[in-house]
Protein backbone atom coordinates (compact mmCIF):
# COMPACT_ATOMS: atom_id res chain seq x y z
CA UNK A 1 0.00 0.00 0.00
CA UNK A 2 2.75 2.44 0.83
CA UNK A 3 4.30 2.07 -2.86
CA UNK A 4 0.88 2.64 -4.21
CA UNK A 5 0.39 6.11 -2.06
CA UNK A 6 3.62 6.74 -2.94
CA UNK A 7 3.55 6.94 -6.54
CA UNK A 8 -0.02 8.60 -6.88
CA UNK A 9 1.98 11.03 -4.53
CA UNK A 10 4.82 11.97 -6.46
CA UNK A 11 2.25 12.02 -9.83
CA UNK A 12 0.38 14.41 -8.24
CA UNK A 13 3.77 16.36 -7.09
CA UNK A 14 4.96 16.39 -10.48
CA UNK A 15 1.32 17.40 -11.93
CA UNK A 16 0.25 20.31 -9.72
CA UNK A 17 3.73 21.81 -10.20
CA UNK A 18 3.92 21.64 -13.84
CA UNK A 19 0.15 22.68 -13.74
CA UNK A 20 0.66 26.11 -11.75
CA UNK A 21 4.13 26.70 -13.11
CA UNK A 22 1.79 27.04 -16.83
CA UNK A 23 -0.29 29.83 -14.84
CA UNK A 24 3.22 31.46 -13.54
CA UNK A 25 4.61 31.49 -17.08
CA UNK A 26 2.17 33.43 -18.62
CA UNK A 27 2.06 35.40 -15.64
CA UNK A 28 5.57 36.61 -15.61
CA UNK A 29 5.25 36.68 -19.47
CA UNK A 30 2.61 39.23 -19.34
CA UNK A 31 4.46 41.50 -16.62
CA UNK A 32 1.73 40.24 -13.40
CA UNK A 33 3.44 40.46 -9.73
CA UNK A 34 3.14 37.02 -8.87
CA UNK A 35 3.08 36.81 -5.20
CA UNK A 36 2.73 33.08 -4.26
CA UNK A 37 4.16 30.13 -5.66
CA UNK A 38 3.06 27.19 -3.33
CA UNK A 39 3.59 23.35 -3.71
CA UNK A 40 0.86 22.01 -1.81
CA UNK A 41 -1.02 24.99 0.74
CA UNK A 42 0.04 26.96 3.50
CA UNK A 43 -3.27 27.17 4.86
CA UNK A 44 -6.51 24.95 5.74
CA UNK A 45 -7.68 24.52 2.15
CA UNK A 46 -10.26 26.06 1.35
CA UNK A 47 -10.10 29.10 4.50
CA UNK A 48 -7.18 31.03 3.41
CA UNK A 49 -6.89 32.71 6.87
CA UNK A 50 -6.81 29.45 8.97
CA UNK A 51 -3.39 27.58 9.87
CA UNK A 52 -0.85 29.69 7.84
CA UNK A 53 2.60 28.46 7.69
CA UNK A 54 4.76 26.83 5.26
CA UNK A 55 6.91 23.63 5.53
CA UNK A 56 9.43 25.73 3.40
CA UNK A 57 9.33 29.50 2.09
CA UNK A 58 12.16 31.92 0.25
CA UNK A 59 11.08 34.71 -1.28
CA UNK A 60 12.95 35.89 -4.81
CA UNK A 61 11.94 39.39 -6.08
CA UNK A 62 8.51 39.73 -5.30
CA UNK A 63 7.39 36.23 -5.05
CA UNK A 64 7.62 33.99 -2.60
CA UNK A 65 8.51 30.05 -3.26
CA UNK A 66 7.00 28.16 -0.98
CA UNK A 67 5.77 24.65 0.34
CA UNK A 68 2.76 24.20 1.71
CA UNK A 69 1.49 22.21 4.84
CA UNK A 70 -1.27 20.95 3.34
CA UNK A 71 -0.73 18.40 1.34
CA UNK A 72 -3.73 19.37 -1.49
CA UNK A 73 -2.66 20.80 -4.79
CA UNK A 74 -0.72 23.88 -4.91
CA UNK A 75 -1.53 27.32 -5.97
CA UNK A 76 -0.10 30.43 -8.02
CA UNK A 77 -1.22 33.75 -6.02
CA UNK A 78 -1.37 36.38 -9.22
CA UNK A 79 -2.19 40.03 -8.01
CA UNK A 80 -5.52 40.92 -9.44
CA UNK A 81 -6.50 37.82 -10.02
CA UNK A 82 -10.44 38.06 -8.80
CA UNK A 83 -10.98 34.91 -6.95
CA UNK A 84 -12.78 33.86 -3.44
CA UNK A 85 -9.84 34.01 -1.89
CA UNK A 86 -9.36 37.87 -2.57
CA UNK A 87 -9.76 41.30 -0.78
CA UNK A 88 -13.03 42.28 -0.90
CA UNK A 89 -12.35 45.95 -0.42
CA UNK A 90 -9.56 45.52 -3.33
CA UNK A 91 -12.60 44.71 -6.00
CA UNK A 92 -13.40 48.75 -5.97
CA UNK A 93 -10.11 50.13 -6.14
CA UNK A 94 -8.87 50.94 -9.55
CA UNK A 95 -6.52 47.95 -11.52
CA UNK A 96 -3.02 48.59 -11.35
CA UNK A 97 -0.64 47.96 -14.09
CA UNK A 98 0.91 44.86 -12.23
CA UNK A 99 -2.47 43.18 -11.81
CA UNK A 100 -4.30 40.34 -13.95
CA UNK A 101 -7.46 42.62 -13.86
CA UNK A 102 -5.88 44.92 -16.05
CA UNK A 103 -4.09 43.52 -18.72
CA UNK A 104 -5.95 42.81 -22.30
CA UNK A 105 -8.52 39.75 -22.55
CA UNK A 106 -6.37 37.57 -24.48
CA UNK A 107 -3.37 37.76 -21.91
CA UNK A 108 -5.71 37.18 -19.27
CA UNK A 109 -7.35 34.16 -21.69
CA UNK A 110 -3.56 32.73 -21.74
CA UNK A 111 -2.86 33.39 -17.99
CA UNK A 112 -5.34 31.28 -17.13
CA UNK A 113 -5.01 28.38 -20.05
CA UNK A 114 -1.84 28.15 -18.55
CA UNK A 115 -2.13 24.78 -16.58
CA UNK A 116 -4.43 23.48 -19.11
CA UNK A 117 -2.21 23.70 -21.75
CA UNK A 118 0.88 22.51 -20.02
CA UNK A 119 -1.13 19.77 -18.87
CA UNK A 120 -2.54 18.61 -22.18
CA UNK A 121 0.98 19.12 -23.39
CA UNK A 122 2.59 16.98 -20.97
CA UNK A 123 0.12 14.12 -21.15
CA UNK A 124 1.17 13.91 -24.93
CA UNK A 125 4.56 14.33 -24.26
CA UNK A 126 4.75 11.51 -21.52
CA UNK A 127 2.67 8.89 -23.65
CA UNK A 128 5.01 9.92 -26.30
CA UNK A 129 7.88 9.22 -24.43
CA UNK A 130 6.30 6.07 -22.69
CA UNK A 131 5.81 4.64 -26.33
CA UNK A 132 8.87 5.20 -27.84
CA UNK A 133 10.77 3.87 -24.78
CA UNK A 134 8.45 0.88 -23.67
CA UNK A 135 6.01 0.42 -26.86
CA UNK A 136 2.54 -0.95 -26.42
CA UNK A 137 1.07 -4.67 -26.00
CA UNK A 138 -2.55 -5.63 -26.64
CA UNK A 139 -4.02 -9.15 -25.40
CA UNK A 140 -6.64 -9.95 -28.62
CA UNK A 141 -8.96 -12.50 -27.96
CA UNK A 142 -7.77 -14.77 -30.48
CA UNK A 143 -4.56 -14.73 -28.59
CA UNK A 144 -6.10 -16.40 -25.54
CA UNK A 145 -6.08 -20.36 -25.68
CA UNK A 146 -9.37 -20.82 -23.39
CA UNK A 147 -11.29 -18.15 -24.04
CA UNK A 148 -12.89 -15.53 -21.49
CA UNK A 149 -13.47 -15.48 -17.74
CA UNK A 150 -16.68 -13.64 -16.70
CA UNK A 151 -18.09 -12.67 -13.80
CA UNK A 152 -21.50 -12.66 -12.37
CA UNK A 153 -22.58 -9.99 -14.43
CA UNK A 154 -21.23 -11.11 -17.44
CA UNK A 155 -22.68 -14.50 -16.59
CA UNK A 156 -26.47 -12.88 -16.24
CA UNK A 157 -26.16 -11.73 -19.19
CA UNK A 158 -25.52 -14.68 -21.07
CA UNK A 159 -21.90 -15.41 -21.48
CA UNK A 160 -19.95 -18.14 -20.04
CA UNK A 161 -17.03 -19.31 -19.18
CA UNK A 162 -14.75 -20.15 -22.20
CA UNK A 163 -16.69 -18.23 -24.69
CA UNK A 164 -14.78 -15.78 -27.19
CA UNK A 165 -16.26 -11.93 -27.61
CA UNK A 166 -15.57 -11.69 -31.47
CA UNK A 167 -17.36 -8.16 -32.11
CA UNK A 168 -18.98 -5.29 -30.47
CA UNK A 169 -21.96 -3.75 -32.48
CA UNK A 170 -20.34 -5.73 -35.21
CA UNK A 171 -16.53 -3.95 -34.78
CA UNK A 172 -13.94 -6.41 -34.37
CA UNK A 173 -12.62 -6.69 -30.53
CA UNK A 174 -9.14 -5.78 -30.66
CA UNK A 175 -8.62 -6.13 -27.22
CA UNK A 176 -9.66 -7.38 -23.83
CA UNK A 177 -9.28 -4.89 -21.73
CA UNK A 178 -10.97 -2.78 -24.43
CA UNK A 179 -14.24 -4.79 -23.96
CA UNK A 180 -16.21 -2.60 -20.88
CA UNK A 181 -14.90 0.36 -21.67
CA UNK A 182 -16.23 0.00 -25.38
CA UNK A 183 -19.56 -1.65 -23.96
CA UNK A 184 -20.01 1.77 -21.13
CA UNK A 185 -18.57 4.72 -22.68
CA UNK A 186 -19.62 3.86 -26.73
CA UNK A 187 -22.92 2.27 -25.84
CA UNK A 188 -22.77 -0.68 -27.37
CA UNK A 189 -25.58 -2.49 -28.31
CA UNK A 190 -25.01 -6.02 -29.37
CA UNK A 191 -21.85 -8.39 -28.07
CA UNK A 192 -21.43 -11.25 -30.48
CA UNK A 193 -19.46 -13.80 -30.10
CA UNK A 194 -19.19 -18.00 -29.97
CA UNK A 195 -19.32 -20.43 -26.81
CA UNK A 196 -16.76 -22.87 -26.11
CA UNK A 197 -19.55 -25.27 -27.71
CA UNK A 198 -19.20 -23.47 -30.82
CA UNK A 199 -22.61 -22.23 -30.53
CA UNK A 200 -23.02 -18.38 -32.14
CA UNK A 201 -24.35 -15.90 -29.63
CA UNK A 202 -25.53 -12.23 -29.92
CA UNK A 203 -26.39 -10.62 -26.40
CA UNK A 204 -28.02 -7.29 -25.99
CA UNK A 205 -27.17 -4.42 -24.32
CA UNK A 206 -29.44 -1.75 -22.39
CA UNK A 207 -28.64 1.16 -20.30
CA UNK A 208 -29.43 -1.32 -16.98
CA UNK A 209 -26.99 -3.95 -17.93
CA UNK A 210 -24.01 -0.63 -18.51
CA UNK A 211 -25.33 -0.02 -15.15
CA UNK A 212 -24.42 -2.82 -13.34
CA UNK A 213 -21.10 -3.02 -15.40
CA UNK A 214 -20.38 -0.23 -14.25
CA UNK A 215 -20.94 -1.06 -10.61
CA UNK A 216 -19.18 -4.13 -10.70
CA UNK A 217 -15.64 -2.75 -12.42
CA UNK A 218 -14.17 -1.96 -9.41
CA UNK A 219 -14.79 -5.29 -7.96
CA UNK A 220 -13.81 -7.37 -10.79
CA UNK A 221 -13.27 -7.30 -14.24
CA UNK A 222 -16.17 -7.95 -16.44
CA UNK A 223 -13.92 -10.44 -18.68
CA UNK A 224 -10.48 -11.40 -18.30
CA UNK A 225 -8.46 -14.08 -19.90
CA UNK A 226 -9.29 -17.46 -18.82
CA UNK A 227 -5.93 -19.50 -17.24
CA UNK A 228 -4.76 -22.50 -15.50
CA UNK A 229 -3.70 -21.50 -12.27
CA UNK A 230 -0.87 -22.35 -9.95
CA UNK A 231 0.29 -20.37 -6.61
CA UNK A 232 2.47 -17.48 -7.43
CA UNK A 233 1.98 -15.61 -3.50
CA UNK A 234 0.86 -16.92 -0.03
CA UNK A 235 -0.67 -14.33 2.71
CA UNK A 236 1.45 -15.85 5.47
CA UNK A 237 -1.43 -15.21 8.23
CA UNK A 238 -3.78 -16.87 5.65
CA UNK A 239 -6.11 -20.27 6.10
CA UNK A 240 -3.23 -21.44 3.00
CA UNK A 241 -0.49 -20.58 5.13
CA UNK A 242 -1.97 -22.74 7.48
CA UNK A 243 -3.00 -25.74 4.87
CA UNK A 244 1.10 -25.92 3.79
CA UNK A 245 0.13 -24.32 0.27
CA UNK A 246 3.25 -23.05 -1.02
CA UNK A 247 3.91 -20.92 -4.08
CA UNK A 248 4.01 -23.15 -8.00
CA UNK A 249 1.55 -25.49 -6.30
CA UNK A 250 -1.55 -26.33 -8.78
CA UNK A 251 -4.58 -27.19 -7.30
CA UNK A 252 -6.37 -29.31 -9.12
CA UNK A 253 -9.35 -30.55 -6.96
CA UNK A 254 -12.13 -29.27 -4.01
CA UNK A 255 -13.55 -31.78 -1.86
CA UNK A 256 -13.12 -34.33 -4.64
CA UNK A 257 -14.45 -32.22 -7.55
CA UNK A 258 -11.84 -31.70 -10.43
CA UNK A 259 -11.03 -27.99 -11.20
CA UNK A 260 -8.58 -26.96 -14.11
CA UNK A 261 -9.31 -23.46 -14.40
CA UNK A 262 -9.09 -20.46 -11.85
CA UNK A 263 -13.08 -19.79 -12.44
CA UNK A 264 -13.67 -23.02 -11.28
CA UNK A 265 -11.80 -23.07 -8.71
CA UNK A 266 -13.14 -19.84 -7.01
CA UNK A 267 -16.68 -21.15 -7.75
CA UNK A 268 -15.43 -24.29 -6.05
CA UNK A 269 -14.44 -22.29 -3.01
CA UNK A 270 -17.35 -19.99 -2.76
CA UNK A 271 -19.79 -22.83 -2.85
CA UNK A 272 -17.92 -24.35 0.63
CA UNK A 273 -17.14 -20.39 1.92
CA UNK A 274 -16.99 -20.79 5.75
CA UNK A 275 -16.18 -24.62 5.44
CA UNK A 276 -13.44 -26.66 6.27
CA UNK A 277 -12.47 -28.20 2.33
CA UNK A 278 -10.10 -31.14 1.35
CA UNK A 279 -7.90 -29.34 -1.74
CA UNK A 280 -5.82 -32.13 -3.90
CA UNK A 281 -2.38 -30.56 -4.69
CA UNK A 282 -0.01 -31.11 -7.45
CA UNK A 283 3.51 -30.04 -6.36
CA UNK A 284 5.74 -30.45 -8.80
CA UNK A 285 5.30 -34.45 -9.56
CA UNK A 286 4.05 -35.03 -6.23
CA UNK A 287 0.24 -35.28 -5.50
CA UNK A 288 -0.82 -34.04 -2.09
CA UNK A 289 -3.72 -33.76 0.02
CA UNK A 290 -4.52 -31.21 2.92
CA UNK A 291 -7.80 -29.57 4.78
CA UNK A 292 -8.35 -26.10 4.47
CA UNK A 293 -10.77 -23.55 6.10
CA UNK A 294 -12.25 -21.52 3.61
CA UNK A 295 -13.20 -17.64 4.36
CA UNK A 296 -17.12 -16.35 4.52
CA UNK A 297 -15.94 -14.63 1.40
CA UNK A 298 -14.81 -17.67 -0.56
CA UNK A 299 -11.02 -17.32 -0.42
CA UNK A 300 -8.25 -18.91 1.61
CA UNK A 301 -5.64 -17.01 1.09
CA UNK A 302 -3.22 -16.77 -1.69
CA UNK A 303 -2.60 -14.89 -5.05
CA UNK A 304 -3.12 -16.94 -8.58
CA UNK A 305 -0.88 -16.89 -11.41
CA UNK A 306 -0.94 -18.44 -14.85
CA UNK A 307 0.92 -21.49 -15.78
CA UNK A 308 0.86 -20.45 -19.36
CA UNK A 309 2.10 -17.35 -20.41
CA UNK A 310 -0.46 -15.92 -22.94
CA UNK A 311 1.37 -13.95 -26.49
CA UNK A 312 0.69 -10.64 -26.79
CA UNK A 313 1.11 -8.50 -29.51
CA UNK A 314 4.13 -5.67 -29.31
CA UNK A 315 4.49 -2.83 -30.85
CA UNK A 316 7.47 -0.83 -30.94
CA UNK A 317 7.47 2.64 -32.15
CA UNK A 318 10.26 4.87 -34.00
CA UNK A 319 10.10 8.92 -32.69
CA UNK A 320 7.58 9.65 -35.21
CA UNK A 321 5.22 7.30 -35.03
CA UNK A 322 4.94 6.99 -30.69
CA UNK A 323 4.41 10.99 -31.52
CA UNK A 324 1.70 10.51 -34.07
CA UNK A 325 0.28 7.01 -31.51
CA UNK A 326 0.68 9.03 -28.33
CA UNK A 327 -1.64 12.00 -29.83
CA UNK A 328 -4.32 9.26 -31.08
CA UNK A 329 -3.87 8.13 -27.49
CA UNK A 330 -4.25 11.55 -25.85
CA UNK A 331 -7.15 12.90 -28.04
CA UNK A 332 -9.31 9.48 -27.68
CA UNK A 333 -8.55 9.81 -23.58
CA UNK A 334 -10.23 13.38 -23.65
CA UNK A 335 -13.12 12.42 -25.47
CA UNK A 336 -13.51 9.65 -23.21
CA UNK A 337 -13.12 11.93 -20.46
CA UNK A 338 -16.23 13.92 -22.02
CA UNK A 339 -18.46 10.58 -22.72
CA UNK A 340 -17.99 9.80 -18.56
CA UNK A 341 -20.11 12.81 -18.34
CA UNK A 342 -22.82 11.62 -20.87
CA UNK A 343 -22.36 8.48 -18.93
CA UNK A 344 -23.14 10.13 -15.38
CA UNK A 345 -26.70 11.35 -17.11
CA UNK A 346 -27.71 8.59 -19.00
CA UNK A 347 -26.39 5.28 -16.88
CA UNK A 348 -28.26 4.38 -14.01
CA UNK A 349 -26.29 5.20 -10.90
CA UNK A 350 -23.17 5.97 -12.47
CA UNK A 351 -22.46 8.43 -10.22
CA UNK A 352 -21.37 6.05 -7.36
CA UNK A 353 -18.81 4.88 -9.50
CA UNK A 354 -17.21 8.27 -8.84
CA UNK A 355 -13.54 8.26 -7.42
CA UNK A 356 -11.30 10.24 -5.44
CA UNK A 357 -7.71 9.44 -4.08
CA UNK A 358 -8.64 6.30 -2.79
CA UNK A 359 -10.16 4.49 -6.45
CA UNK A 360 -6.59 6.44 -7.45
CA UNK A 361 -4.55 4.71 -5.27
CA UNK A 362 -6.42 1.22 -6.09
CA UNK A 363 -5.34 1.83 -9.82
CA UNK A 364 -1.38 1.79 -9.07
CA UNK A 365 0.65 -0.94 -9.00
CA UNK A 366 1.98 -2.60 -5.78
CA UNK A 367 4.85 -2.76 -6.84
CA UNK A 368 7.26 0.06 -8.33
CA UNK A 369 7.05 0.12 -12.16
CA UNK A 370 8.08 3.00 -14.34
CA UNK A 371 6.00 2.06 -17.37
CA UNK A 372 2.61 1.81 -15.38
CA UNK A 373 3.80 5.23 -13.34
CA UNK A 374 4.29 7.27 -16.69
CA UNK A 375 1.41 5.77 -18.30
CA UNK A 376 -0.86 6.73 -15.03
CA UNK A 377 0.91 10.04 -14.56
CA UNK A 378 0.07 10.69 -18.82
CA UNK A 379 -3.62 9.83 -18.28
CA UNK A 380 -3.87 11.87 -14.94
CA UNK A 381 -2.20 15.06 -16.51
CA UNK A 382 -5.25 15.12 -19.33
CA UNK A 383 -7.31 14.52 -17.30
CA UNK A 384 -6.72 16.97 -15.16
CA UNK A 385 -6.50 19.67 -18.44
CA UNK A 386 -10.54 18.25 -19.28
CA UNK A 387 -11.81 18.52 -15.45
CA UNK A 388 -9.78 21.90 -15.47
CA UNK A 389 -11.53 23.16 -18.76
CA UNK A 390 -15.05 22.39 -17.19
CA UNK A 391 -17.00 26.19 -17.28
CA UNK A 392 -17.29 25.57 -13.53
CA UNK A 393 -16.31 29.05 -11.38
CA UNK A 394 -13.23 28.84 -9.20
CA UNK A 395 -12.18 26.63 -11.84
CA UNK A 396 -9.77 27.53 -14.71
CA UNK A 397 -12.73 26.93 -17.04
CA UNK A 398 -14.81 29.32 -15.11
CA UNK A 399 -12.52 32.09 -15.52
CA UNK A 400 -11.75 30.94 -19.35
CA UNK A 401 -15.45 31.12 -19.87
CA UNK A 402 -15.95 34.80 -18.41
CA UNK A 403 -13.05 36.40 -20.53
CA UNK A 404 -14.47 34.54 -23.69
CA UNK A 405 -17.98 36.14 -22.97
CA UNK A 406 -16.32 39.17 -22.72
CA UNK A 407 -14.18 38.77 -26.27
CA UNK A 408 -17.06 37.83 -27.74
CA UNK A 409 -19.76 40.63 -26.52
CA UNK A 410 -17.03 43.22 -25.89
CA UNK A 411 -18.39 43.69 -22.26
CA UNK A 412 -16.40 42.64 -19.55
CA UNK A 413 -18.24 40.79 -16.40
CA UNK A 414 -17.65 42.68 -13.64
CA UNK A 415 -15.40 42.17 -10.86
CA UNK A 416 -18.14 41.53 -8.04
CA UNK A 417 -19.98 38.87 -10.22
CA UNK A 418 -17.03 36.91 -10.81
CA UNK A 419 -16.00 36.95 -6.76
CA UNK A 420 -19.82 35.43 -5.81
CA UNK A 421 -19.45 33.60 -8.65
CA UNK A 422 -16.53 31.82 -7.43
CA UNK A 423 -17.49 31.75 -4.02
CA UNK A 424 -20.41 29.36 -5.29
CA UNK A 425 -17.75 27.62 -7.42
CA UNK A 426 -16.30 27.06 -4.08
CA UNK A 427 -19.04 25.33 -2.76
CA UNK A 428 -19.82 23.15 -5.40
CA UNK A 429 -16.52 22.16 -5.98
CA UNK A 430 -15.68 21.15 -2.56
CA UNK A 431 -19.26 18.97 -2.72
CA UNK A 432 -17.98 17.34 -6.06
CA UNK A 433 -14.67 16.32 -3.73
CA UNK A 434 -16.34 15.64 -0.69
CA UNK A 435 -18.39 13.11 -2.28
CA UNK A 436 -15.53 11.96 -4.89
CA UNK A 437 -13.17 11.06 -1.70
CA UNK A 438 -16.09 9.10 -0.06
CA UNK A 439 -16.18 6.14 -2.85
CA UNK A 440 -14.08 4.14 0.02
CA UNK A 441 -17.48 4.05 1.81
CA UNK A 442 -19.54 3.76 -1.14
CA UNK A 443 -17.71 0.44 -2.03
Amino acid sequence: MFIKIAQLFLSLTILVTLHEFGHFWFAKKFKCRVDKFYLFFDFLFPFASVMNFALFKKKIGDTEYGIGWFPFGGYVQIAGMVDEQMDKTLIDTPAQPWELRSKPAWQRLLVMMGGILVNFVLGIFIFWMALLVYGKNTQPIANLPHGLMVDSVAYDMGLRNGDFITALDGKPVSSVRRIPVEIIMNGVSTIEGVHATGVKFSIPVDNNVRSRILKRLKKSDFVSARFIPEVKLVDSTSFAANANIKAKDRIVAVNGTSVKFYDELKAELVKNRGKKVSLTILRGKEVINTDCQVSEMGTIGFFPGSIEEFKVDEQKFNVFEAFTQGVHDGIELILMQAKQFVVLFTVKDAHQQVGGFYTMVQQMNSEWDWQSFWMFTGFLSLALAFMNFLPIPMLDGGYIMFILWEMITGKKVSDQIIYYANNVGLFIVLGLMIYANTDWLRN
